[in-house]
């Protein structure tokens, strides 16, 4: 029976559906670019990814990002530059390509003379390209430095050394100290280490990433941890309100026993007469009962191993960016002024420079975590270490990437 001409108008493309209404990602869709026979919907494809597919600049700028792709998979996904990777190489069909249009068109099947292979290389590298347009054009990029400054200087202003001894206080002077062992910063992500984070993300969006500014404070044991948090509450350092709470992680203190610990001894101490030292012998010894230790916490990053403990958690400041070409254009028109007859000068002063922002303002995120001495050292040794974390980031990413032409190649992954 012929099928009636007017159900094509009804067909839906179920897996960009999944995508927009569904919760999945492109990423993880069965076709990465949706249906595409000719060289008029890749433009408006790009047109409406708002990269204008006639303009030579954004066609130059996406063929590069093309480039850089190839260089990444082969560095960080295939044995030639990873000897962990993939025992495959990019094949002359995609090297050889001087056209992006022919790129979109081989991932879906409509270059003439393309395989199902070359079709799923193409995928996997639009796949990167993607990524790497989402890390270029993140705007708050170019305010990083000043994005840095801001949110760290919220920590130094309350970080002291009294000898070797370092430690938070509100002042030198005060006797209301919380003793640390280390206190680091993180420096900005590499290039290379912010597309691996979003190819293995869901989201992979480049402002989704929330651990590009970061702080690690060391205490002496767990209980100084719960006080450093205590303290940067208590200073505003850290606003609650601030915060993301599907960022917030804690697999180094049950706090729910904790808090139940806290209060009994707390009464005792009363009751008793305890001095303090005695109650903070007393009060380790109780957080320390209350430790993770045993107990599985799911709701860990799944790149961190078992044997990895600390609290983070995200934090938004506000941040504050004078714009320095506000100020120098204000003196360029005073001296403009001093010579208002000059051709220059009457340009100048016509110029309506009202719409040129004062000051721009935005919430930037930043990571903080807290760990004790003890787990500190352990997270950073044998199988939790930083190096295996990340190796398991790049895995994934490539099973991600990579999947589909995996499964067709029969590789093991």
């Amino acid at each position: 029976m012929e099928r009636p001409s007017y159900l094509s108008k009804y067909l839906f493309d179920w897996e960009s559906l999944d995508v927009v209404i569904g919760g999945k990602s492109a990423l993880d869709s069965k076709f990465f670019i949706g249906p595409m026979s000719n060289t008029e919907m890749v433009e408006r494809f790009l047109v409406g990814y708002g990269l204008g597919a006639n303009d030579p600049v954004a066609r130059a700028e996406l063929f590069g990002n093309f480039q850089e792709a190839l260089q990444f998979i082969r560095r960080y996904f295939l044995k030639e530059g990873n000897e962990d990777g993939l025992d495959i190489k990019v094949p002359n069909s995609i090297i050889m390509i001087t056209d992006i249009s022919d790129l979109f068109l081989m991932a879906t099947g409509n270059k003439e003379g393309c395989s199902r292979e070359d079709m799923l290389w193409a995928e996997v590298v639009l796949k990167v390209m993607h990524t790497i347009l989402h890390v270029d054009k993140d705007l708050r990029s170019s305010y990083f430095s000043e994005i840095q400054t801001q949110i760290f200087d919220r920590f130094y202003k309350y970080l002291f050394r009294d000898g070797e001894d370092l430690f938070f206080a509100e002042s030198k002077k005060s006797n209301l100290r919380v003793p640390l062992v280390e206190f680091e910063t993180k420096s900005k992500k590499t290039r290379e280490s912010v597309i691996i984070k979003l190819l293995h993300k869901a989201e992979n969006v480049a402002e989704e990433l929330f651990d590009r500014v970061g702080v690690r404070i060391v205490t002496r044991n767990r209980f100084d941890a719960v006080r450093v948090i205590k303290f940067l509450i208590e200073n505003y350092v850290v606003i609650p309100h601030n915060i993301k709470p599907s960022r917030s992680t804690n697999s180094l203190v049950d706090m729910d026993s904790f808090k139940k610990r806290h209060s009994h001894l707390i009464k005792f101490a009363l009751r008793n007469d305890l001095t303090e030292e005695k109650f903070l012998e007393a009060i380790e010894r109780e957080t320390q009962e209350s430790s993770f230790k045993n107990k599985d916490n799911e709701e860990r990053n799944n790149h961190s191993l078992s044997a990895y403990q600390a609290i983070q958690f995200t934090c938004r400041h506000l941040i504050k960016y004078k714009n320095p070409f506000l100020q120098e254009f204000i003196d360029l028109r005073r001296e403009a002024k001093e010579q208002k007859d000059s051709d220059i000068s009457k340009k100048i002063l016509a110029m309506d420079y009202s719409h040129i922002a004062r000051d721009v303002r935005f919430f930037y995120p930043y990571e903080v975590q807290v760990v004790d001495q003890e787990s500190h050292l352990i997270n950073t040794e044998g199988e939790a270490s930083h190096v295996e974390y990340k190796k398991q980031q790049v895995q994934t990413a490539q099973k991600r990437v990579f999947g589909t032409l995996i499964e067709h190649l029969g590789l093991d992954s």
